[in-house]
Parts: C-alpha cells; structure tokens; sequence
C-alpha cells in the first residue's frame, strides 16, 4: 500500500487541513501591558485519506495536534484553512446546512475519557437511544428500546444493562456504551480519539477486540488516535505521525514499523520496550516539545533531530514520497539518512 491511496478510493480525503486558535490576553489587558496577539497553530496543513473498511492511526506526543485532526473531521471545529471530502462531499460546507444531517448521521465519534462523555443524570437506554431519536431512526419508544438492546448485544453488554446509570459500570463497559451509541446511527466512518487511553491494559485488548470486529461486520472505516504505538500496531493499516500541528511521516503500517524514516518516527519507536532486546540500552525521546505558541523556524523537530543543519533550521520540509511512504524531512530527501 502506498502512503496516500488514490482519491477515487478513499472515503475520507484531508487536504491541507489547519486549525488556528487564538490565545490572547483579553484587548484591554493587551492595549495595557502591550502584548501582541497569540495564535497557536494546531493544526498547520494535515493531509491524508482513508479507504472504505481501513483504519489510518495518527500517533504523537501530547499537544501534537491529533484530537484537534478528530474534532474537524466531525465537525466540532471549523478549520481554518483546507478542505475534507467525505464520500465526494465538503463535510465542513455540508454541515452548515440542514442537509448536512444525513451526512452527520454517517460519521460519529467515541471520545477518550468514557467517565466524562457519559451524563451521570441519564440510563443507558437514553444515552445509547438519544442518537436515534434525534437522527429520526425510530418510531415509538418500543422501537427504541428494541433497537438499543441490539446495540448493547454487539458489543457485549447485557439487555439488562438498559436500566442502569454510567456510575454503575466500570470503564471498559462505559467504553463499550459509547461504542453502542455511536454505531446507534449505523456510520460508516468512526473517529476514535484515544478510546483505549483511560482503561486499564487488560480492559483495553476486549474493547480493541470489539471495534476490530464491529469493523469487519459492517466494513466500518475509522481514524484512530493514540499514543500507544502497540495499540496502533494491532488496529492499523496506515500510520501518521504527527508532530507539533504537522504531519512529518505517513505510510503502510509494516512499511512505517519495519523501516521508519523520519528521525521523529525512529526516536518514537526505538523508545518501545522489546521483549527480545532486553540487555539493550534504549534511548528515550530526548529534549521537550517546542512551546507550540513559538513552534521553531524550519523544521519544528530540528532542535531535538541529531541529523538536522543549517537548512533544517530555516526551511519547512514538504511532505514527499520515499518509496512506499511519505516522509517531511530534508535528511531522508537528501540521503543523510
């Protein structure tokens, strides 16, 4: 597999996606102690597409920018600069009008923390029944409670389970209620941001499990966001990876695992304990993230990259294919690594 399939191919298409907030102090406190305005750039110009069916992981360091990526693609935040085409339509166009719901009915998110996207206040027949009843799939509340005993079957809860608050389940289950919830919809596109990060280890391999086979069943297309490369290494068929707002490396994932190019991909994986290399010293991530409200000129990996130089500080690197990925970086594009 190629690092970017074609476009005729893929069911979810970024190009050139980009996110600015702005920071700044309140304007009197600004005009009074003469401060500038503060932007950050969290996402600065991601582009990347999916397959029907296939699961492409974006993976970094906190503050990287991939939950930013997840709340455009749903359409929570408005880029600021690019475009998403989801199934040969704008999403973000689409979603300003009111035929933008069947649209929104297709793409549905399961955030990361399963003990703050549940209400405490509501049972799980409502939280898991809501999306229907708002989407306008179900007639009468028979139908309703029919249909979330569905949903809490595929993913391994009890029709019992119904009457119950979040309060009275564990995190693995709660995750599996907003798994329930979203499929409530019956979508085609999944964006998971970090499902997995808040369970215990043990709990996470059932939930992973559970979204593999949800994914074959109804040939479900997801985006993935983790920091945990194990994680991504079991539910991925692309790999991202980004690093403060951009995206340095995308390829296949036996491509990205087996031969990391960027020097940021190799530092993340040679972190990974190996069971096989025990004896050997493991070298850490070295040096701090850049404060992203003053990202470095150039490359914004080069201060921590023991192969960057002159050019690295001054120019940005373009995304560029290098066999079967697409890397950013001037080292790889000129062979000094």
């Amino acid at each position: 597999m190629n690092g970017k399939p074609q476009a005729a191919q893929a069911l979810v298409e970024a190009t050139d996606l980009a996110k600015t907030f702005d920071v700044s102090a309140p304007w009197l406190n600004r005009v009074i102690e003469r401060k500038p305005r503060l932007l950050l750039h969290a996402v600065d110009g991601v582009s990347f597409s999916i397959e029907k069916g296939k699961t492409l992981a974006l993976v970094g360091e906190s503050g990287c920018g991939k939950s930013t990526v997840a709340r455009l693609l749903v359409g929570l935040y408005q880029p600021t600069r690019g475009s998403l085409i989801f199934d040969g339509h704008d999403v973000h166009a689409a979603l300003q009008t009111p035929q933008g719901n069947p649209l929104r009915r297709r793409i549905q998110m399961i955030f990361q923390d399963p003990y703050a996207s549940l209400n405490p206040r509501w049972t799980v027949e409502d939280i898991v029944g809501e999306p229907l009843q708002e989407h306008g799939l179900i007639a009468d509340a028979a139908q309703r409670r029919q249909r979330v005993a569905e949903l809490l079957l595929s993913v391994g809860l009890s029709t019992v389970d119904m009457a119950k608050y979040p309060h009275q389940f564990s995190g693995g289950q709660r995750q599996r209620i907003s798994i329930a919830r979203a499929l409530g919809t019956e979508p085609d596109f999944l964006v998971c941001d970090e499902p997995t990060s808040a369970l215990d280890v043990s709990v996470q391999a059932q939930v992973l499990n559970i979204m593999k086979d949800l994914q074959r069943q109804r040939g479900l297309t997801y985006l993935f966001i983790s920091h945990n490369l194990a994680v991504v290494r079991h539910v991925s068929d692309q790999v991202g990876v980004m690093y403060l707002g951009r995206m340095v490396e995308l390829a296949g994932k036996h491509t990205l695992f087996d031969n990391p190019r960027h020097p940021y991909t190799r530092m993340l994986l040679d972190a990974i304990p190996k069971m096989r290399d025990t004896g050997r010293a493991r070298t850490p991530v070295s040096g701090e993230v850049p404060n992203p409200l003053e990202p470095p000129a150039g490359c914004a990996f080069h201060p921590r990259c023991p192969h960057a130089n002159s050019r690295c500080s001054a120019e940005r690197p373009q995304m560029v294919s290098q066999g079967l990925a697409r890397v950013a970086c001037h080292a790889v594009e000129e062979g000094r690594i």
